[in-house]
């Protein structure tokens, strides 16, 4: 097999739950099993949100776990000069353009009474794309998502096809508030740290056809998809970090055993033992990328 760079890619918002962890491991994983590179990145973009702290917890949290990473830590944040460089090549290209649309403006277009067939609400119905209203700045720029049908295979889920201009429309690439989009960042970053597979939880799925999409017109490679099975709660909704289970920080050394344990099983790669070092090294040797279930996967409780 040749040679994977991978990657771990958490927002710095709060410490790491179990969901968190999944990811971290399958990614960790996949990479390891070609003798390939495993890399550490912070998406703290979205300021506002950022925990002063977080990212150290979570760095702190990677290494009790046993989950050791190559090369510095990037951080997305000492990154906008790259971001702005791609937004600037796509539009050369006539690929982005000036939104003036606010939220209230989307959600009012979406529940038009005169439209015959009027848009999903998370559709945009390209308002602005063929020029800004009068009167009206941009507030945000938006990427004019190609025409037809983009597919991609995903190791666990299978193949998987998408009509962008159906499902999502054109779609944010710099926000009205200022950061760039979290669709943007992650496809200069991939492509700058040679990022040859993205393994990471289901609920990204969604994101796939859009990234590739931009990936094309940015001419960067397309790196290989694996999304993992999301950890819901015991009501069944998406666990995060929000939720009341321990923060994994704060567990201790047998607590820590267990998790991980849970984690590799929620992974299909069967039981472990040992140290988190000892439970990863012989998930590794067994390791079975065709055993990761595609179902979701709900805890009973903390």
């Amino acid at each position: 097999m040749p040679r994977a760079v991978g990657r771990f890619a958490p927002s710095p918002t709060g410490p790491l739950h179990l969901g968190s962890l999944v990811a971290a491991v399958g990614s960790w994983l996949f990479a390891r099993a070609s003798g390939g590179s495993w890399l550490v990145r912070m998406e703290d973009l979205d300021t506002p949100r950022v925990v002063p702290g977080a990212a150290d917890d979570i760095l702190r949290t990677l290494e009790r776990y046993g989950l050791t990473w190559d090369g510095e830590v990037a951080l997305q944040s000492r990154r906008l000069a790259l971001y702005e460089s791609a937004l600037e090549a796509l539009r050369d290209k006539g690929l982005v353009y000036g939104c003036a649309c606010s939220r209230a403006d989307l959600a009012r277009a979406a529940s038009a009474p005169d439209r015959n067939d009027p848009p999903a609400p998370d559709v945009y119905a390209g308002r602005c794309r063929a020029g800004l209203p009068s009167g009206k700045p941009a507030r945000s720029f938006r990427f004019r998502v190609p025409a037809g049908v983009l597919t991609f295979d995903d190791r666990p889920l299978g193949s998987f096809s998408e009509d962008l201009s159906a499902v999502v429309g054109d779609f944010v690439v710099r926000r009205a508030d200022g950061p760039f989009a979290y669709q943007l960042a992650v496809v200069v970053d991939d492509a700058e740290q040679g990022v040859t597979e993205v393994v990471r939880g289901a609920d990204l799925l969604s994101s796939t056809a859009r990234q590739i999409a931009l990936q094309r017109e940015l001419g960067t490679p397309t790196p290989s998809y694996a999304h993992l099975p999301l950890v819901l709660g015991p009501d069944g909704g998406k666990l995060g970090k929000r939720d009341g289970a321990l923060p994994l920080s704060q567990q201790d050394g047998a607590r820590v055993q267990k998790t991980l344990a849970l984690a590799l099983r929620i992974l299909g790669q069967g039981p472990a033992d040992g140290s988190p070092r000892e439970m990863l090294q012989e998930a590794l040797r067994r390791f079975d990328p065709g055993a990761i279930p595609r179902a979701p996967h709900r805890i009973s409780g903390p």
